[in-house]
């Protein structure tokens, strides 16, 4: 018990870091996923078909590598640190992920939604952003609430770049104290904590924002 009250505060020295890098990979990747999405369903096949290779392509490389990629290359070029290269990194992956999710979501809304909003003079423009969407990321909250928790644990793939979130200090940890399991079990606990808590607040915001009938 007297090493856990050792050991717990020096992991969570780690613990906004972690959350740092989930915010910047989720957010980001949200509003380039959305982007990304709104392209493939309404931009033409022409641009559809070029989007939907690049989404192949990411989706087919270990997460790890691509990250690795971006540091070592991208990183050197524009002086990147080591978070911005992880998170941005992680970033492009999720945003592919979310795209689907988004995607998946817009075709779930009736078309005669946009033959609504069409009919009483919105744009095209106007009725994606005005109707489609707000009732499309409705939609997309279960689905995206497990790619948030694999983002949370997807985070700790920073460790390799040196970034000092949860996983790197526990690796600290045992590296100073020689006591592995008890360092890497309480990052377990800590990662299912994180993804309990954001699967449990993502339930109450559907529950929150679902349209009676739907």
């Amino acid at each position: 018990m007297e090493e856990l009250f050792v050991l717990v505060p020096y992991i969570l020295r780690g613990l906004s870091v972690t959350l740092e890098v989930t915010a910047v990979a989720l957010g980001t990747g949200l509003f380039f996923g959305s982007i990304l999405a709104i392209l493939r369903v309404y931009g033409g096949r022409l641009l559809s078909g070029i989007l939907t290779i690049y989404t192949s392509i990411i989706r087919s490389l270990p997460h790890i590598l691509l990250l690795l990629i971006i540091y070592f290359l991208i990183a050197r070029i524009i002086n990147l640190s080591p978070f911005w290269a992880g998170a941005l990194s992680l970033a492009i992956i999720s945003s592919v992920y979310q795209s689907e999710i988004i995607r998946g979501a817009i075709l779930s809304v009736p078309p005669g939604q946009m033959m609504a909003a069409r009919s009483i003079g919105m744009s095209t423009t106007q009725a994606i952003w005005h109707v489609i969407i707000p009732q499309a990321l409705r939609h997309a909250i279960p689905p995206w609430s497990n790619e948030a928790s694999i983002v949370i644990k997807d985070s700790s793939l920073v460790y390799v770049l040196g970034v000092p979130e949860i996983l790197r200090q526990a690796q600290y940890y045992s590296a100073r104290e020689y006591k592995p399991f008890l360092a890497y079990i309480t990052v377990a606990v800590i990662y299912f904590l994180l993804t309990f808590l954001t699967n449990r607040g993502l339930g109450v915001l559907e529950r929150k924002l679902r349209i009676p009938g739907f």
